[in-house]
């Protein structure tokens, strides 16, 4: 099991600033995907401008990526995260996955849900849990979000 890293090793870093993503790489990616497979360019780079987007960097280079579809205060939905094979084995997946959870535009949000086929081992250690009756969906919810009634 890969360590959850504070910061990421050297020569990586992460970023959410829109002009740095780099949209060839992520709809490179996406497109060969079993969760878009076949995706069209354009609904990609729409998809970035309405979510909160993270992008892995080694250099300049774009290697990972994660989005976030919320409304920012009590609904977020993770898609769309990888790194690209030949980073991977690092940790890297699992620190993007705590920076996203960490964000300050999340910080309290009720319900954080994602879909995924074969990725349960990244996120169970991050507090995901399999949502009942599902093999596909997990999500972290608190009990009792805002406190008792």
């Amino acid at each position: 099991m890969s360590p959850i890293l504070t910061s990421a090793p050297e020569g990586y870093e992460l970023s959410c600033d829109p002009e740095r993503l780099d949209l060839d790489a992520i709809h490179g990616f996406l497109v060969g995907s079993y969760w878009a497979r076949g995706i069209p360019r354009e609904l990609v780079a729409r998809s970035l401008r309405g979510s909160l987007c993270f992008g892995l960097f080694h250099g300049n280079a774009q290697v990972g990526f994660a989005r976030v579809i919320s409304d920012r205060a009590t609904f977020a939905y993770l898609c769309d995260v990888y790194v690209l094979e030949q980073h991977r084995g690092r940790g890297l997946g699992r620190w993007l996955i705590s920076q996203v959870l960490a964000h300050p535009e999340l910080q309290g949000v009720r319900k954080f849900l994602l879909a995924t086929r074969d990725a349960h081992g990244l996120y169970e250690p991050l507090g995901f849990q399999r949502a009942e009756g599902s093999s596909t969906y997990m999500h972290i919810q608190p009990l009792n979000p805002y406190g008792s009634a």
